[in-house]
């Protein structure tokens, strides 16, 4: 049988989702939970890979088991489990084909920027006290939807065949005592959310314009984008499936 594991967790001590030879990941302790409870080896996979320090609000992950068990006890097991630091929100079955990555239709991240001192948001945004011109940050923004080739804002070397996304939605807000960029798409390239946001943050202290913003996409170089914003501030915050899928069918 296949189950479907709702989660989110706090990044700041793992070293991301995906299992790391030497060092600590989301994927490696929750595989470690699982085994210990129903007591045969599990491997999760992810619906995305986030970088160490990249937090995830809405996080979902398959696995396989030849076992039939009560969901909600074993999520509540596993809970009380792993670290405190990752929550585990449900567990349900799925059929045998439905697939965490492959079958996700969207994922939304959002990036949030603090612009004075916040203890409780030390682990949770970037801490900038220069000031942003947001209006112009949205204007470049909004190119996102315009184009589909983010080559610019992929990470080097990375092993992917395409850097064709769809983006549907690339905008900030004011939200309390924060700014928060919000962006979806189908899917993400490694680094392209920290890329943009960085290059972003040029366009909103002036360095660069937001014609310089389009031109740099139209380059197609990474190393003429702006730097990669800080992981402390970026969240998946959503990841969607046809609700078929989740139903079972």
């Amino acid at each position: 049988m296949r189950y479907f594991i709702s989660l989110a967790y706090k990044g700041t001590n793992f070293h991301g989702w995906q299992l790391q030879p030497n060092a600590v990941s989301v994927q490696e302790k929750i595989n470690d939970g699982l085994s210990m409870l129903l007591k045969e080896p599990v491997m999760v996979l992810g619906a995305g890979r986030t970088d160490t320090g990249v937090h995830a609000k809405e996080m979902y992950a398959h696995f396989d088991s030849d076992k039939e068990f009560d969901c909600e006890k074993i999520a509540y097991r596993l809970n009380s489990y792993i670290d405190d630091a990752i929550l585990i929100k449900s567990i349900f079955s799925v059929s045998e084909t439905t697939h965490a990555r492959f079958h996700a239709i969207a994922r939304t991240y959002e990036y949030w920027i603090c612009q004075e001192k916040n203890p409780f948001l030390k682990e949770g945004a970037w801490l900038m006290y220069s000031n942003l011109d947001f209006d112009l940050m949205n204007a470049a923004a909004a190119y996102l939807l315009e184009i589909e080739d983010f080559t610019s804002f992929a990470k080097i070397h990375s092993d992917v065949k395409t850097h064709i996304c769809d983006v549907r939605k690339a905008t900030w807000e004011r939200r309390d005592d924060k700014w928060v960029f919000t962006i979806e798409a189908d899917r993400f390239l490694r680094n392209m959310v920290r890329a943009i946001v960085g290059t972003l943050v040029d366009v909103g202290k002036g360095k660069i314009s937001v014609q310089e913003f389009k031109d740099v996409i139209t380059k197609k170089d990474r190393g003429s984008a702006g730097g990669s914003a800080p992981a402390q501030g970026l969240y998946l915050v959503k990841v969607e499936y046809p609700q078929e899928l989740l139903n079972g069918n």
